[in-house]
């Protein structure tokens, strides 16, 4: 259709269910956009074999030269692990080289990224490297977006990371999400004025400076943490750490929430979950609404510009 837009899908850890859902979805999937999966003809007959599935005629494959290797079901290996980076740096390079208008990442494991040498934690990571920004995540679906200051680190060192000027500069680069954006404050209570850490008055003066500078009352907070989801919460919250935003995000909409990464200069979405390799290969039912939505959001931006 004259409408849908080109995406490249990066085919995530073959020895996960990142085929099994590509497949299964490529009907719908081919009514949204037009879809350019980043894995060779030899290794998408092989999964699709073990899947029990038939390889459609129309499953573009990318045939780019990458070593192939016998899938192992549900099982972190150095072979999947650099198969998913190559299969994801082969979408950013379409993407960069404007052959697509955006890609949408299915999961990668970051144990088997590990054992190929991988030095990135994730897609997020790689995608600072490559493009030499500092990528930002934004998770979720229409009624709540969590973006993060930090992600991948030890929640020890989180603590350490917030210092005026560098909140200050992460707020100037999310504020065109959204008209509106609720911040998480640190500390139980956001910190009760500073009888349970002083964290939370940095965040304070980062949230006056920032509002100050655009001129506008964008940014909200610091909120308590453990209320700030309740009921008719904000629909923009900023967490200061991965599981302060994600775990009551997936709590409430666990299937419908998709990634997405800001601050590069490419569109990139993915699914919200992992390669589940208890679920891998064993043709069980699985959700496909995060993956859907992944790609319906590309559409929609692309369509918006």
């Amino acid at each position: 259709m004259q409408n849908n837009p080109k995406i490249a899908i990066s085919i995530g850890d073959l020895n996960g269910i990142g085929m099994q859902i590509a497949l299964e979805c490529h009907e719908h999937i081919k009514t949204i956009c037009e879809p350019i999966y980043m894995i060779d003809t030899c290794m998408a007959s092989q999964s699709a074999k073990l899947l029990k599935l038939e390889l459609p005629d129309d499953f573009e494959c990318e045939e780019y030269v990458e070593a192939k290797f016998t899938i192992e079901p549900g099982t972190a290996t150095k072979e999947s692990g650099l198969y998913s980076y190559s299969s994801f740096l082969s979408a950013v390079n379409l993407a960069k080289h404007k052959k697509v208008k955006g890609i949408v990442t299915l999961p990668i494991n970051k144990e088997a990224w590990k054992k190929a040498g991988i030095r990135h934690k994730g897609h997020t990571d790689a995608l600072d490297t490559i493009f030499n920004t500092k990528a930002i995540m934004m998770l979720g679906c229409q009624k709540l977006f969590v973006l993060l200051y930090t992600h991948h680190i030890p929640l020890s060192e989180v603590s350490s990371t917030i210092k005026l000027d560098s909140l200050y500069q992460f707020l100037l680069t999310t504020h065109t999400s959204a008209d509106s954006i609720s911040v998480l404050g640190l500390n139980p209570h956001a910190g009760d004025n500073g009888v349970i850490g002083h964290e939370d008055s940095i965040i304070l003066q980062a949230i006056n400076k920032a509002n100050k500078t655009l001129n506008k009352q964008i940014f909200k907070g610091p909120l308590v943490p453990d209320t700030a989801f309740v009921g008719n919460h904000p629909k923009h919250i900023i967490a200061m750490y991965h599981d302060q935003g994600l775990i009551p995000l997936k709590a409430l909409y666990f299937e419908d929430s998709i990634n997405v990464s800001l601050n590069i200069p490419i569109l990139r979405s993915s699914v919200d979950h992992g390669t589940a390799y208890d679920k891998a290969y064993k043709n069980q039912i699985l959700s496909t609404k995060s993956y859907i939505n992944a790609i319906k959001y590309i559409k929609n931006i692309v369509n918006s510009i």
